[in-house]
């Protein structure tokens, strides 16, 4: 399992859609900085079928006003987690 680590959002950049290519089956999906604004329930449709593989970073959503407004597909992680999620994969994916 890899897990893709993006901080783009859907709305201004095609390097969700790269990553969403590369993923494979038992992949990951992290959302961080910017990328957090794809678990709003308007942009988390751009991640369908990545139920239970779809992470956001508390934090940055929290810095960006959006925590209450997160879609319930995401799962919210904090750093810790972050840092769990990067031992339990065999490598990480960055997309920027």
């Amino acid at each position: 399992m890899l897990l893709h680590i993006l901080n783009r959002s859907p709305l201004d950049s095609r390097v969700p859609e790269q990553a969403l290519i590369s993923m494979g089956p038992d992949d990951r999906l992290l959302l961080i900085e910017d990328g957090v604004q794809g678990a709003l329930p308007a942009l988390a449709v751009h991640f369908d079928g990545l139920e239970g593989r779809l992470f956001a970073l508390r934090e940055d959503l929290a810095s960006r006003g959006l925590l209450s407004r997160c879609d319930k597909r995401v799962r919210l992680v904090d750093v810790a987690d972050f840092v769990t999620l990067t031992e339990e994969a065999e490598r990480t994916v960055s997309w920027y």
